[in-house]
């Protein structure tokens, strides 16, 4: 029987989790978009989720968006500057609720995680089978007369004049990639003037451009917003002609932001292109 909108739901946010968890095995790091994209190709959209909203979103992943404010607020996941965290009770959640259902009423109901369930520990690795040694050619004696010639002199030709050496060619050094940072990165969206620009959806003036912190390699940008819903992009160089939307797809949908009302800060990354809020 095929799952239900509600039930594929609800797996699609535990999964968030089991992402996460992975993550701190293999210590591989995923930032915000990647683990909401994760999390859909195992529990893919069905029609209706796919169903593309105002802002090019698909109706699934921006709910599962605002459904993972479920898990903050449960202690299970912390959305930081540098990405998304998952606390050891959330992965310890993934072992006490390991079903979907189960996962979902413990979540609704604020059911606490049972104090002795173990922190889950990273799949072993199976050792690779090993070869079996190679037979060694049994040694074959050679007859008399072989050793006989092997024994008698040799003429030696005249030596010849050995070539001179040629002066061995420089190793070529691999040239390390540097990433090249834009010289400015603003945010551009509908809240422009809130942040006193002269007009929204303006990537050229200074009140909406990103400050790049050189130690992390990223953009950021605190601001005050009242509770509201927002969209906006990423634009670069204080024009349109690069610029960077949901995903961190170039000229992609729009970011979109529900926000309770107060401070919040923007993290842009220039090698994912994409962007996270806290």
């Amino acid at each position: 029987m095929a799952k239900s909108t509600v039930e594929k739901s609800s797996a699609r946010l535990k999964t968030v989790l089991d992402v996460l968890a992975e993550g701190t095995w293999s210590e591989k790091s995923l930032n915000a978009g990647e683990i909401l994209a994760e999390a859909i190709v195992r529990v893919p959209l069905d029609e209706r989720e796919s169903e593309l909203l105002s802002g090019g979103i698909p109706r699934g992943h921006k709910s599962l968006t605002t459904e993972t404010a479920k898990l903050v607020k449960a202690g299970w996941l912390v959305k930081g500057r540098s990405g998304w965290t998952i606390t050891d009770d959330g992965l310890r959640a993934t072992v006490a609720f390991a079903k979907p259902d189960e996962f979902v009423t413990a979540l609704a109901e604020g059911t606490p995680v049972p104090e002795d369930t173990p922190l889950p520990t990273a799949p072993v690795k199976k050792a690779a089978a090993r070869k079996p040694a190679a037979k060694k050619a049994p040694v074959v004696e050679k007859a008399p007369a072989a050793k006989a010639a092997a024994k008698a002199p040799e003429a030696k030709a005249p030596a010849a004049k050995a070539a001179p050496k040629k002066a061995a060619a420089p190793k070529a050094t691999a040239a390390v990639e540097k990433l090249e940072q834009p010289s400015a990165v603003a945010i551009a969206g509908d809240f422009n003037t809130i942040l006193g620009a002269p007009e929204d959806w303006a990537p050229q003036y200074d009140e909406v451009q990103m400050k790049f912190n050189s130690r992390r390699k990223v953009w950021t940008l605190a601001a005050t917003l009242p509770a509201g819903f927002y969209t906006y992009k990423i634009a670069l160089n204080r024009s349109w002609d690069e610029n960077y939307g949901a995903f961190g797809a170039r000229d992609g949908a729009n970011h979109e932001l529900k926000h309770d009302g107060g401070k919040i800060t923007f993290t842009y990354d220039h090698a994912t292109r994409d962007i996270v809020t806290a």
